[in-house]
């Protein structure tokens, strides 16, 4: 009785007019409102209500239990119908009730009883005299409520589809991530499947409390996606909640909270058939305030996270981050207020066009907690200025948000906890159909095998602009020797393939008069000097890519100008900004120009390099033979010089290799070494 007479004092007003009895009731029920009253106390009410909602099937008459189920349910999308019913009647029999023209308003607001929300806030706010946060409140709803009323009177074409099984559950089944080919979703489940079980807040078993989150993966067959399974090697029993995955699905990103630690944000790379061990990511993402999502860019150099921490505009903010040389995020960014606001910002998306950036805010012209909005980069200083609000339906009076779409912009993913689904919270589709969003990309996808084996991890791929700028580097997968990758419109790209042997295949693609979503498939077989039976398909349309095929034998065509070919030359060039005249001889290091590398040595014939110096060969302690031309150079800027004399000579391939100690040295193994500046990122 100690614990329902404060139930009663802390809601200050009766009521209705009739005292409590519980002498009539079974000791498990008084046991199940003591849980349930100390529950709400602490403001849990998502755990609370189930308890609530029990007692007052068994006791429809008595008050409390209806105003407690009430303030319960506004905590849950699913159950917003029950609070305006328990609000409502309640508030006809008692006006004097405290809050409870706030608590019908919002009840009124989330199921779209929009006139008598504003109604019933209106009158809220008329007292002179105000508890602050409570007037903050207040104006924060009527603002939501106007809002409501101006995007509800001018809804879109998007629809929106329950995903159903085996997607969904009775469980629950949030934050959605898809491949740029939606061939793979992975999300976060939370349900009697749980791994850890349930939890209280200090992560110790407890049967009161909730279970924890765990990251499931379903994968597309014959068009539908399959059963979900769990990441066994990811799971644990703490919370481990799913975050984002990168477009090709090879980086997986998602969220621990242990009790060893504070919550931070981790990475899983693709390995044979699962993931590697999880790492927290490295460098300055991470720190001790909240940081519980991002997304990665398309070319791999920016994340875009949110985080609470101290400098911000309020609240969550979305920040961005710059992939370093030693591959830790660093320069880390606010978004600014054209993005940010003094509410919370979160689940930040950058699609695979690279500019359209997804989010959810609770700023702006929300119609009710988190909204999405799209914003679109400015491309000459990377910023986001023009912001769009999705508009109805996609979003509603209550929290919308993970909201993630597929590269061809045709359909998107969220969570939702909505009235008619199969839990508290499942997957839905939405068929876009909103103006803004018609991405201009080529999407590029296939496999790099030699002799019918897969060639992964061992190789490189590298994308080139015709600027001379590295776009992307990357590998494909190191068991299937699949990748994806995509490429923004406007301009022309060289595709470099490179096997751990030397051997390169060469894609170039025009993209300026691209303004479509395009699909390629690629598929590079190192066996063969040509490339004959990977031509990607080439549409009769001027919004489709242009492509042409480079062979990988050394010609006759003089270079005028200094494009890199290869992945090498592209990297030498870079390098030489910073650090072209650095003389390393000094160090016992050494620059060669490349012209071949052997396995297995042979007599090889180059007639036409006979005016650029003497040819050698080095047998390196990695047992590969390099075949040098011209001698050692000790500046890059020197073997830079020669290395274009050579591919002006016809070896188009030629590229420059440094020697430490018998080994070769990769340039970025220099700037570890402290004799080169790290590069200054573009």
């Amino acid at each position: 009785m100690l614990k329902i007479n404060l139930f009663f004092l802390l809601l200050s007003t009766t009521i209705v007019a009739q005292d409590l009895n519980t002498r009539k009731w079974r000791k498990s029920e008084k046991d199940s409102l003591d849980n349930a009253l100390l529950l709400y106390e602490e403001k849990n009410y998502l755990l609370a209500y189930p308890t609530f909602e029990n007692l007052l099937n068994q006791h429809p008459k008595e008050g409390y239990l209806k105003y407690a189920c009430g303030i319960c349910a506004l905590s849950r999308s699913d159950k917003h119908h029950k609070a305006y019913e328990y609000l409502s009647e309640l508030y006809a029999k008692n006006k004097k009730i405290e809050n409870i023209k706030y608590d019908l308003a919002r009840a009124a607001h989330y199921t779209n009883h929009l006139d008598e929300a504003e109604t019933l806030i209106k009158e809220y706010l008329a007292p002179s005299k105000m508890n602050l946060e409570d007037k903050k409140n207040g104006l924060l709803l009527q603002r939501y409520i106007s809002n409501a009323k101006y995007h509800l009177s001018k809804p879109t074409n998007a629809k929106i589809v329950n995903m159903g099984t085996p997607l969904n559950s009775s469980d629950e089944e949030y934050v959605p991530a898809i491949n740029a080919s939606e061939d793979v979703m992975v999300f976060t489940y939370k349900g009697v499947k749980s791994k850890g079980g349930k939890m209280n807040s200090f992560l110790t078993p407890d049967p009161q409390g909730a279970y924890t989150e765990d990251l499931y993966i379903s994968k597309k067959e014959k068009g539908k996606f399959s059963a979900p399974e769990p990441l066994e090697e990811i799971n644990t029993t703490a919370h481990d909640a799913c975050v984002s995955i990168s477009l090709d699905g090879q980086l997986l990103y998602f969220y621990r909270n242990t009790a060893d630690d504070h919550g931070d944000l981790y990475q899983a790379q693709v390995s044979g058939q699962g993931f590697s061990k999880p790492k927290k990511l490295k460098g300055y993402v991470n720190s001790y305030a909240y940081e519980g999502h991002c997304s990665l860019s398309p070319d791999g150099n920016t994340l875009y996270f949110t985080s609470d921490r101290s400098g911000g505009y309020g609240g969550i903010d979305i920040y961005k981050a710059t992939m370093l040389p030693d591959s830790s995020w660093g320069n880390i960014v606010n978004l600014g207020d054209s993005i940010n606001t003094p509410y919370d910002e979160d689940a930040p998306f950058i699609h695979p066009d690279g500019v359209s950036l997804f989010y959810s805010s609770k700023g702006r012209n929300s119609m009710g907690g988190y909204d999405i909005f799209k914003a679109t980069m400015n491309v000459k200083d990377s910023s986001f200025k023009k912001v769009q609000h999705l508009g109805y339906p996609i979003n509603s009076t209550d929290d919308d948000i993970y909201f993630v779409v597929a590269a061809n912009g045709e359909r998107a993913y969220y969570s939702s906890a909505k009235q008619d689904g199969q839990g508290l919270k499942d997957i839905y589709m939405i068929d876009t159909k909103f103006e803004g969003l018609k991405p201009a990309l080529m999407l590029v996808k296939g496999t790099t095998k030699r002799k019918g084996m897969a060639v992964g991890s061992n190789n490189q791929i590298k994308i080139i602009s015709q600027s001379g700028k590295v776009y992307k580097n990357f590998t494909s997968n190191n068991s299937s020797g699949e990748f994806m990758v995509s490429v923004p419109a406007g301009e022309k790209y060289k595709f470099v393939f490179k096997d751990e042997l030397g051997n390169f295949k060469e894609f170039d693609f025009d993209l300026t008069s691209l303004n479509a979503y395009k699909e390629e498939n690629l598929d590079v077989n190192f066996d063969a000097m040509t490339v004959a039976n990977s031509t990607p398909t080439v549409a009769a349309s001027n919004t489709v890519a242009s492509v042409t095929i480079n062979s990988v034998k050394p010609g006759s065509a003089s270079t005028t100008t200094f494009i890199p070919n290869n992945i090498a030359q592209a990297t030498s060039l870079s390098f030489a900004k910073e650090n072209g005249n650095v003389d390393v001889g000094a160090q016992g290091i050494q620059f060669r120009v490349q012209i071949a590398a052997l396995k297995y040595p042979k007599a090889m014939n180059f007639p036409y390099l006979k005016n650029c110096g003497k040819i050698e060969t080095l047998l390196l302690v990695d047992g590969i033979t390099r075949v040098t031309i011209g001698g050692k150079f000790t500046t890059l800027n020197d073997a830079l010089k020669h290395n274009k004399k050579v591919i002006d000579a016809g070896q188009k391939d030629a590229f420059i290799t440094a020697i430490y100690q018998n080994k070769r040295m990769l340039l970025e193994e220099l700037v570890n070494m402290g004799i080169f500046k790290p590069q200054k990122v573009d």
